[in-house]
């Protein structure tokens, strides 16, 4: 499936697959990376700095390594904006913190929403107008 930005770019959308992998991927080094700074705190402060982290990690792949974290550059999918063009600083925080939260709050449901859009997008790619895309080259 492709979809069509409004600059008339053709893009491949990513498989589902290939984003849940991507997201294993992210998530493994995402939990190493706070396991090491935080430890085995268990209070507010830890999950306070965890989101922090996560929130930070999104943010520079996201907008410095061409729409790819680590995960996605292995899957070779990346972000990009509803215009095709690269996410910014507000868009790349727009989709981390409110759009992935959202996605969160409803068992998850706003994940599991690409599996039937027709677009394949999630709510966090609704709020923050991006779309997972095959990509042709890493970073």
């Amino acid at each position: 499936m492709t979809y069509k930005t409004k600059e008339y770019v053709d893009y491949a959308l990513a498989s589902i697959s290939s984003r849940f992998l991507a997201s294993i991927i992210d998530g493994l080094i995402l939990g190493a990376i706070t396991g090491i700074l935080v430890g085995s705190s268990r209070n507010a402060g830890g999950l306070g700095a965890s989101f922090a982290i996560g929130m930070l990690y999104h943010w520079y792949f996201l907008t410095r390594k061409n729409g790819q974290t680590i995960g996605s550059l292995i899957m070779k999918i990346r972000v990009v904006k509803s215009t095709g063009e690269p996410l910014t600083d507000v868009d790349a925080i727009l989709r981390y913190v409110i759009g992935a939260t959202i996605s969160s709050w409803v068992f998850g449901l706003g994940y599991f929403w690409a599996l039937w859009d027709d677009k394949r997008q999630t709510w966090h790619d609704k709020v923050a107008s991006t779309y997972v895309v095959q990509a042709e080259t890493g970073y």
